[in-house]
């Protein structure tokens, strides 16, 4: 009885052996996140397959980073517009202003600004500051045209400092608005 559970445990260690050089071999064709190493000669197919796959991607993100911006713009004559109109933010408004700032920060982050403070790039203010919501609505509808004409100067590879101004002085409007509306 000794002997079988000694063979039986002997056997059971001979196997997690086997298996553990079986992960080790398997393990070395990609690095440690799990990818595949790129270094390794794949076909030529394949490489441009995932090349394509890549672009196709970005083109992709860029698109939609495009469509965020004219987003922004259409949210920002709404604002505008409503606020000309009522003299006051309604709930609506409120929810209008808070997705500008969502997405401008989206924007940002997606455009190489993320954890970049205003002082990086000097002290960026409005052109005018405003001396109340109105001209704050139109501040921040200028930036925005300034942000949608930046972004669709660029291409999915530059990082634009004058749509990273833009976006930082659109934050800083949004947030004028917010504590100073009616």
């Amino acid at each position: 009885m000794l002997s079988f559970n000694f063979l039986r445990l002997t056997l059971f260690g001979f196997l997690v052996f086997c298996g553990t050089l079986r992960v080790h071999a398997q393990s070395d064709a990609t690095t440690a996140s799990g990818k595949p190493n790129l270094k390794e000669d794949y076909p030529k197919s394949i490489k441009e397959s995932l090349a394509k796959k890549r672009i196709e991607t970005e083109q992709k993100e860029f698109e939609e980073l495009l469509a965020r911006g004219e987003e922004v713009a259409k949210l920002s004559f709404e604002l505008e517009k409503s606020f000309a109109q009522n003299n006051s933010l309604s709930a609506e408004d409120e929810k209008k202003l808070n997705r500008v700032e969502k997405l401008v920060k989206k924007i940002r982050s997606e455009i190489g600004a993320e954890g970049v403070g205003d002082d990086e790039f000097g002290a960026v203010e409005p052109e005018e500051k405003p001396s109340n919501i109105l001209n704050a609505f139109q501040s921040l509808e200028s930036a925005t045209g300034k942000l949608v004409a930046e972004l669709k100067k660029q291409t999915r590879h530059s990082i634009s400092v004058v749509a990273i101004q833009s976006s930082n002085v659109m934050l800083k409007v949004v947030r004028f608005i917010r504590f100073r509306k009616n």
